[in-house]
């Protein structure tokens, strides 16, 4: 979801010139002084972090997966959740939702990974401006989709107060923006210990934590004195997400080797918890929670399959290229489907219909979402709608 998995390898330092160790001028009238190896080692500076293709891969799974449960929930809503409304609607939808609990949960593993090992913040600033890079478009977008909802006449309630709603942490009509109100706080709390750890004082960031942690009971206060009806507070991140985290950070971290052929097995348990989440979608409750047990397993399953897969040459330009628009495509596919997914579907479509239609309007939502964000990526907008 977020661009700090993509991580930039330092510039390259200057290269010979005049009183450089290279430089033939520098040897003329002086005796030769063989390096100190420590200093040498200093002065070449931290060796280049690794860009993980892998993590790319990862990031794309995750994006084409949410638009798939997205497109999923479609289907559902379409027959009210109730079998009787249209059998084929209602299995093609389950039967796609069972297959991506894992893909909130990832982005989790994957932020943690990327705050604890592969990009740690070196000081707050640029903590700061990691968090910047997400709290933009989050707002960005959170205002588009007000606008076309009120466009639409979508909207729930007034722009205005749907507006102040968002800042405090309200996901209407954008309800998958949700994710980035739990996102952004723990990305600053793993920032945060990185940094104590590291010997900073990140201030601010503490700062914005204490915030975040009393809010919610000081506008509960702040209600009940004043009879205000006053915003929910949504910021803020739970203890599964945080284990998400730090599990992701772990086995991303794992060696080259480790995963080797032992990575295709836990195929095997995947597709069963994939089972088991269309047994509980469609038996016990819809949708199912992602702090649940078959979610846990089912994300740490694919987490193994493809941490320290080897994406081949060719492919690597195209896929940086995709993860790189990854976060616009999740910010803007909502819309999409809105658009082009809802309109065409309707209970009354047979399983032999609906089955190739969910196909081909996942197709297009996956291309219409990342087409726009590869174009506004062109354009310069990527820091504003991600």
């Amino acid at each position: 979801m977020s661009n700090e998995t993509a991580v930039q390898l330092p510039e390259r330092g200057p290269g010979p010139g005049p009183g450089s160790s290279d430089s033939p001028q520098s040897t003329i009238g002086a005796p030769r002084v063989s390096p100190d190896p420590p200093a040498a080692a200093a002065s070449a500076g931290p060796p280049p972090r690794e860009h993980r293709h892998d993590i790319d891969l990862m990031r794309l799974i995750c994006s084409c997966s949410v638009m798939l449960g997205h497109i999923g929930g479609v289907f559902i809503a379409a027959v009210e959740r109730e079998e009787a409304n249209g059998p084929g609607v209602y299995w093609t939808g389950h039967i796609v939702e069972a297959l991506n609990p894992f893909a909130v949960p990832m982005y989790f593993a994957i932020a943690g990974w990327a705050v604890l090992v592969g990009a740690p913040p070196r000081d707050g600033r640029r903590m700061w401006q990691r968090v910047v890079r997400n709290t933009v478009p989050l707002f960005v977008w959170s205002a588009l989709y007000l606008a076309w909802g009120w466009w639409w006449g979508t909207n729930d309630g007034p722009v205005s107060r749907l507006a102040v709603d968002a800042v405090f942490g309200s996901v209407r009509p954008a309800y998958h923006l949700w994710f980035m109100y739990a996102y952004i706080p723990l990305v600053i709390a793993l920032a945060f210990a990185v940094l104590l750890r590291a010997g900073k004082r990140p201030w601010g960031l503490g700062a914005v934590l204490l915030l975040l942690a009393a809010a919610p009971s000081l506008l509960g206060d702040l209600e009940r004195w004043t009879d205000w009806d006053l915003p929910r507070f949504g910021w803020g991140f739970g203890v599964y997400q945080l284990m998400y985290a730090l599990a992701g950070a772990f086995l991303f971290a794992l060696p080259a080797g480790v995963p080797g052929r032992r990575r295709w097995p836990w195929a095997v348990p995947m597709a069963l918890t994939m089972v088991g989440v269309l047994w509980y979608h469609t038996q016990v409750h819809y949708v199912i929670p992602n702090a649940h047990l078959l979610v846990a397993v089912m994300t740490g399953c694919l987490l193994v399959m493809v941490t320290r897969v080897r994406v081949p040459e060719r492919w690597r330009p195209t896929l940086s290229k995709l993860a790189g628009a990854s976060l616009g495509a999740y910010m803007v596919h909502v819309m999409v489907i809105s658009a082009i997914v809802e309109p065409l579907v309707s209970p009354d479509l047979s399983g032999a219909v609906a089955g190739p239609l969910f196909v081909v309007l996942l197709a297009a939502t996956v291309a219409v979402s990342f087409g726009a964000s590869l174009l506004w990526g062109r354009l310069g907008l990527r820091k504003y709608l991600g």
